[in-house]
């Protein structure tokens, strides 16, 4: 079974390991998805025709679909930060968008206790893969410190911005993408039409992003398919720069 959800959950000594024999009938593999900008209105799980939404319509009818259910706050990192702890936003250890050098952001203290941290502790294998904005590479909010066995995507959610990037992480080691080095924020040209598609063509590269993303988590539920996993994607579409 695969549970799509967005609900705390607290840890329980009294729950038992998942063992080998109970673990695929006892335990639901979770794939929580978390769209970056994305309106519940958008989707076609909650009522929206003029855009299609095939895949994640079948997700909704098949997993779970939320009617009230709220973002943690109006920006990334604090948002992120909620849905991961469940805690309340004026508790949650962060609180605004801050941005770190060279990149990355503010890292969630190791003390904060992760959904992942949760399940991992009863047995599951853990990923995210996406966008972090957690915590840099290496800090006490680096994905793979704070109960994720792997990471793949952007570590730094400013660098998100780019779907064609020139690196994506992959775990804690910097994974080259054939990409040319692009400025995402730039402004169109003067005397540009925005109306015109081919406006912007150069704002594309080789690589979509979120293809790569997509193969990682595809092969990660392949791979763990007959243990309890847990799969967080912070996908960073339709986040525009």
């Amino acid at each position: 079974a695969v549970l799509a959800f967005g609900a705390a959950l607290t840890a329980s000594s009294s729950l038992p390991l998942p063992g080998a024999e109970t673990a695929a009938a006892a335990w639901p593999n979770v794939i929580l998805v978390l769209a970056d900008d994305l309106g519940w209105a958008e989707l076609g799980s909650y009522g929206q025709r003029k855009i299609r939404t095939p895949s994640i319509d079948r997700l909704a009818t098949e997993g779970v679909r939320f009617t009230h259910h709220y973002s943690g706050n109006a920006v990334c990192a604090p948002s992120r930060s909620v849905l991961l702890t469940g805690q309340h936003p004026g508790h949650t250890p962060i609180r605004d968008n801050r941005e770190l050098q060279p990149e990355g952001q503010v890292p969630l203290p190791a003390a904060a206790v992760t959904l992942a941290e949760l399940l991992k502790g009863q047995g599951y294998v853990t990923a995210a893969m996406g966008k972090w904005g957690l915590g840099p590479p290496g800090s006490e909010g680096d994905p793979l410190r704070q109960g994720f066995d792997h990471f793949f995507g952007y570590n730094c959610q400013r660098q998100a911005h780019n779907y064609y990037p020139t690196y994506l992480y992959d775990d804690d080691r910097r994974l080259p993408v054939d990409n040319p080095a692009f400025l995402v924020n730039q402004k169109l040209p003067d005397g540009a039409d925005p109306a015109d598609p081919r406006t912007y063509a150069g704002y594309a590269g080789k690589v979509y992003a979120p293809d790569l993303t997509w193969e990682r988590a595809r092969a990660f539920i392949r791979e763990n398919k007959d243990r309890p996993f847990f799969l967080y994607l912070p996908h960073f579409a339709v986040h525009t720069p």
